[in-house]
């Protein structure tokens, strides 16, 4: 059976050593290894994947002893569980349902949640659950609470919000901590607000792109996962714009969902290590 391993601790002479030792004493074989350095802030990362039996708090305690103060992880190797939040927008939620069919992302979708029906015939499309909860005369507190309701019990690896036009409450993010991701073209802060393409336009803007981030309670301020941009020049119009940057904003979402459910991101400090 396979396991990934990730240690997070204080820098310090003989740490993979002292990993390796216990690992070895365990029987286990190393199949990758990964590690960084934060000189800055002397902070250690460690990432393995591993292959044996595990008893995972067994296995933690021996690391601790070794390695004391260590924030430790361990992954059993499984098919990731999503949920996926959307609005009316198709790309993203699409290419994620198209690549989850396919094969190319190794996911069980749980269901998807929408406030609005227009994305509804997509999803059922593709056997997988909808449910459409308007926000229309509610609190954002009580649309949450709705949501809530059907999330929690599926105990979801990860929610997804692919192009969820909605800011959710501290409440809800603090109930799924650096497993909520979110994708956002990277004009921010420069081009808030209503159709930001329109406004890149207007100001001749030569790259646009997109970010993956967790979501935590600063708004679109959450560790990154990834970003990539495109040029573009001054002969596209602004429409034309948009398809480029919705289709860079779903190969980003891809991206940052494949690097989460493959157990290869650490959150520290607001920023993210991804091996």
């Amino acid at each position: 059976m396979k396991y990934t391993l990730l240690i997070q601790c204080d820098d310090k002479k003989g740490l993979i050593y002292k990993i390796s030792k216990v690992l070895f004493e365990n029987d286990f074989n190393i199949e990758t290894q990964q590690e960084f350095v934060d000189k800055e802030n002397n902070k250690f990362f460690f990432r393995a994947v591993i292959v044996g039996e595990v008893d995972k708090e067994n296995l933690k305690s021996q690391i601790l002893k070794e390695v004391p103060c260590a924030k430790i992880d361990i992954f059993k190797k499984r098919k990731k569980k999503l949920f996926l939040l959307a609005t009316k927008e198709a790309h993203a939620l699409g290419d994620i349902l198209i690549k989850q069919y396919s094969g190319d992302l190794d996911v069980e979708i749980l269901g998807v949640i929408a406030n609005r029906e227009n994305l509804k015939e997509l999803v059922e499309k593709f056997d997988i659950p909808f449910f459409y909860i308007p926000a229309e005369n509610k609190s954002r507190v009580e649309h949450e609470n709705e949501m809530l309701k059907i999330i929690k019990p599926t105990n979801p690896d990860f929610i997804i919000l692919a192009k969820f036009m909605r800011i959710l409450t501290p409440n809800f993010v603090e109930e799924f901590p650096n497993k909520i991701i979110n994708i956002h073209h990277s004009f921010l802060p420069a081009f808030i607000g209503a159709n930001p393409y329109k406004q890149a336009y207007d100001r001749g803007v030569k790259i646009i792109g997109a970010t993956a981030h967790f979501v935590n309670n600063n708004l679109d301020e959450g560790p990154i996962i990834e970003q990539d941009v495109i040029r573009i020049n001054h002969e596209m119009n602004w429409e034309e714009m948009r398809i480029q940057g919705r289709d860079i904003e779903k190969i980003v979402l891809t991206r940052a969902i494949k690097k989460a459910i493959e157990d290869r991101i650490f959150v520290y400090a607001n920023k993210t290590i991804i091996f």
